[in-house]
């Protein structure tokens, strides 16, 4: 592979961004792809799908996640970004396939775990690589821009479902998951392959990444980013899951929801590109808890009876709220672990939080089946958006990469490394 060293840094950055979104369109895309069918499944008699099985299925795609999260953050610090990264763009698009052709529950059920696991170790590593060629004072916003694509793919989830649902049979909107296979060129040429460089001195790091979180440099604020990430997963994949069937609970009809749906993921994407000049500025801390607060409040609204016009915009501030939060906690993460830490970092502490995906919709799912009020369901979105708030208002006030490892050796390394 030639050496990129003569593209101008501006130009690689756009490259960098480009491919990234591509690449978490495809994470977007499935994520919100479960909660758009949820309805037009559980109405589908061959599968005698129940609103139960819609949460179960979110968790076992979850239960995946964990493994693909740690294990693809370790091995970008490790190996490099370039081969973990084309190897799980290629699983999810297997996977998505498999269930787009399912003959059954059963076979459904375990390409979707399949799929959590690619889905699980794309965030590390693309929120890695975008971090690593940003200029240090631009990352959130860097950060933000590809996430946004998750929106973007939740949107053209939703969209396809209000274009197609219910006479188009389910299955064929989990389709279009298989075509990021054809990306990966793209990813060899443009990912480094080298891992990121290490300081003589940092030579026992590279190989025991995982244990240098717990180090007494890192531990407290490592394991505070874990339970964010905890309660941020709880919240964005129960609403993802749900948010569709307890809007349809509540006497609104399948387009309505997914016209919701759509505007909860807008308001996301929008407004992560708004916040994120502000969380650069040196208030990463602050606008994160914000997030979870405008999470909870915003869900409270949106379960009581309103204007059209007001809940869409309501709708547009939850999800800025719960996707949002999720997007901050990442972000506080790439800004606090040093390069050589960067992917296992997020890796490891995303896996924790993949344990909030896993308990969010059955979690959702007990709520619901449990109590009779169409309300019931959003007061229980808000319980981890405001448990997440707690845990972010304990992070240091401030911290930066500058804490653990100057950022101008990063800057000049990582803009024009080959």
């Amino acid at each position: 592979m030639s050496s990129t060293t003569a593209i101008p840094a501006w130009r690689r950055q756009a490259g960098v961004l480009g491919l990234a979104c591509l690449i978490l369109l495809v994470d977007g895309y499935d994520l919100f792809t479960l909660g758009t069918v949820g309805p037009s499944l559980v109405d589908y008699k061959p599968w005698g799908a129940t609103t139960s099985t819609v949460g179960l299925l979110g968790s076992v795609t979850a239960v995946g996640m964990p493994f693909g999260s740690a294990l693809a953050g370790w091995a970008g610090d490790r190996w490099g970004r370039r081969v973990p990264m084309a190897v799980a763009v290629i699983w999810v698009s297997a996977s998505m396939l498999g269930a787009a052709l399912a003959p059954g529950l059963g076979f459904f059920a375990v390409v979707r775990f399949c799929t959590g696991i690619g889905i699980g170790a794309l965030a590390p590593l693309v929120g890695a690589f975008v971090t690593d060629s940003a200029p240090p004072h631009r990352r959130t916003l860097h950060l933000m821009v590809a996430l946004g694509a998750l929106g973007i793919g939740g949107i053209a989830s939703s969209l396809l479902g209000r274009l197609l649902l219910p006479d188009v049979h389910f299955q064929w909107l989990f389709l279009p998951g298989a075509v990021p296979v054809v990306i990966v060129p793209l990813i060899w040429r443009l990912v480094p392959a080298a891992p990121p460089p290490h300081e003589p001195a940092l030579a026992a790091a590279r190989r025991n990444h995982v244990t240098q979180l717990l180090t007494p440099q890192f531990r407290r604020t490592s394991t505070l980013f874990w339970g964010a990430t905890f309660m941020s997963m709880a919240l964005v994949y129960s609403t993802s899951s749900w948010l569709p069937t307890v809007m349809v609970k509540a006497g609104y009809d399948l387009g309505s929801s997914l016209d919701f749906l759509m505007t909860f993921t807008m308001g996301a994407v929008v407004g992560g590109l708004v916040l994120a000049p502000i969380a650069d500025r040196g208030h990463l801390r602050i606008v994160t808890l914000g997030t979870f607060l405008l999470a909870a409040v915003a869900l409270l609204v949106l379960s009581t009876p309103q204007p059209r016009p007001l809940l869409l915009v309501v709708s547009a501030l939850a999800g800025l709220g719960s996707l949002g939060c999720q997007n901050m906690v990442a972000a506080c993460m790439t800004a606090f672990y040093p390069p050589h830490l960067r992917s296992t970092g997020l890796g490891v502490g995303l896996g924790v939080g993949r344990v909030g995906a896993m308990v969010g919709p059955t979690y959702l799912s007990a709520v619901t089946g449990a109590f009779d009020s169409p309300r019931a369901g959003f007061y229980a979105f808000m319980i981890p958006a405001v448990l997440g708030a707690s845990v972010i208002a304990l992070l240091p006030r401030r911290f930066a990469p500058s804490s653990t490892e100057p950022a101008a050796p990063e800057a000049a390394t990582t803009v024009v490394r080959p």
